[in-house]
């Protein structure tokens, strides 16, 4: 039993974690997200991580036809996981709420790190293939951008752009893009 003056202890759920156990969590920074029913938290990322998914956001948000969303860390619901890309793109008619179903979402764009690679790399593309979602892109800060598309049920990437000259993409629509410049 708690003495008076203790903190309340916390716990986790019994069984799966859900999307609105997510809601426990202060917003402190870090990622909270959920894989197939397990937590997955992810720790407070570097300012040249936040400018970098500033970059991206401005590049798509100029290029966007109108009624587009790019949007800065929105949920995208899938099954039983609940994920949050550095950057997605919703089509038109979209729900427009803190968390989407992947039928709204054309691209979701994760920025790698050192605390995040391999989970940017290789889990969370296997889940938003899972959900349908037609193209993921892999930006490695200042020096490139990998560019895949759902080939089936995973991606293929079909293209890669580095440096500071602009490349015209053509998916989710054409934009021109620049990864070297994105710092």
């Amino acid at each position: 039993m708690l003495s008076q003056g203790s903190p309340a202890r916390w716990t986790a759920p019994d069984g799966r974690w859900t999307e609105p156990d997510l809601h426990l969590f202060p917003q402190d920074g870090h990622r909270y997200e959920i894989v197939d029913g397990s937590l997955h938290v992810t720790p407070r990322l570097d300012g040249m991580h936040d400018a970098v998914v500033d970059a991206i956001v401005t590049t798509l948000r100029a290029a966007a036809p109108p009624d587009w969303w790019v949007c800065a860390r929105v949920g995208v619901e899938i099954g039983t996981s609940s994920l949050v890309p550095d950057v997605t793109v919703l089509r038109p008619r979209s729900s427009g709420t803190s968390w989407v179903s992947p039928a709204d979402v054309a691209l979701v764009v994760e920025v790698t790190s050192d605390e995040t690679r391999r989970y940017d790399d290789l889990l969370k593309p296997a889940v938003y293939a899972a959900g349908g979602i037609p193209a993921y892109w892999l930006v490695e800060p200042g020096t490139e951008l990998r560019v895949h598309t759902l080939d089936g049920a995973a991606y293929r990437q079909v293209q890669r752009v580095e440096g500071a000259e602009l490349v015209k993409l053509d998916a989710p629509y054409p934009v021109r893009v620049a990864p070297g410049a994105w710092r």
